[in-house]
């Protein structure tokens, strides 16, 4: 999902089935930064192949529920939204013939930027790398801002500061959108799980997990009121058609209402 500070972090976790489609892959401590982490990605499986597998298996099927979810949400097609930790593209390719308004994505892998910019090709749309945990917006600018795959490769206090920087960048009923994996989440826990193999230690980026009274506590010192949360396993996403799946030989449809996998926060800006 996904705009991490190199230097803290964490990749993403492997989806084991369609319920959990956002992560990539999970490692025991210490983790590798995520820039070395698609660096490795690089060298084995080439430019491309890696570009997409960074942020994840289901590359086009999440981004179609992805845009979904936003549109469900209220994005409009003028609308300006900024998509914090944007990768590869995956998003931005989904919402390209949608989204007349303007867009800012944002990295901190420059490799990343560059193909999301090609694949959403969008000359009108801004990508930037960046390498701290800022957004490069002036204040109030933005209709939505997201987050998704991002608060879970960060510490909290890192997670913090970029929700201070969203709810600057926002504009006053602007919504900010972030992704989190949490304990109360059954499904979640084969992430941490995994986690714990030493064998992943030294190739691995690990993962972070966020807990509602977490949540609570930002919301109570930043000028934003929760909207709505939906936990990872809620089905909550309204599809304008079943999405398939490929796996292997076989292809999977999520039906017209699915979940995200990874737990969603909606806050909007007061």
């Amino acid at each position: 999902h996904g705009p991490r500070q190199a230097s803290r972090v964490r990749a993403r976790g492997i989806s084991r089935n369609r319920v959990a489609p956002l992560c990539y892959s999970v490692g025991a401590m210490p983790p590798v930064s995520y820039p070395e982490f698609i660096e490795r990605l690089k060298r084995e499986n080439g430019h491309d192949r890696a570009m997409e597998a960074a942020i994840g298996r289901h590359f086009d099927p999440v981004g179609e529920i992805l845009r979904a979810f936003l549109i469900q949400n209220g994005l409009a097609p003028q609308h300006y939204l900024v998509d914090v930790g944007c990768g590869a593209g995956r998003l931005a390719k989904h919402l390209s013939s949608y989204l007349t308004g303007s867009y800012l994505g944002t990295d901190v892998v420059p490799d990343l930027v560059d193909y999301a910019r090609r694949l959403a090709a969008r000359p009108d749309w801004r990508f930037e790398a960046v390498v701290d945990t800022v957004i490069p917006e002036a204040d109030a600018r933005a209709d939505f801002i997201c987050f998704f795959s991002v608060f879970t490769h960060l510490a909290l206090t890192d997670s913090f500061r970029y929700l201070k920087e969203a709810a600057r960048v926002a504009r006053p009923g602007g919504r900010i959108v972030f992704t989190f994996l949490e304990f109360a989440v059954a499904r979640h826990w084969a992430f941490f799980d995994t986690a714990l193999d030493p064998a992943r230690a030294e190739t691995q980026p690990a993962i972070e997990f966020v807990s509602r009274d977490a949540i609570d506590a930002w919301v109570a010192h930043l000028p934003v009121s929760i909207q709505a949360i939906h936990a990872g396993d809620e089905a909550h996403v309204e599809l304008p058609h079943p999405v398939e799946f490929p796996d292997g030989p076989r292809f999977e449809l999520m039906a017209t209402l699915g979940p995200l996998g990874q737990s969603v926060c909606i806050l909007r800006r007061k």
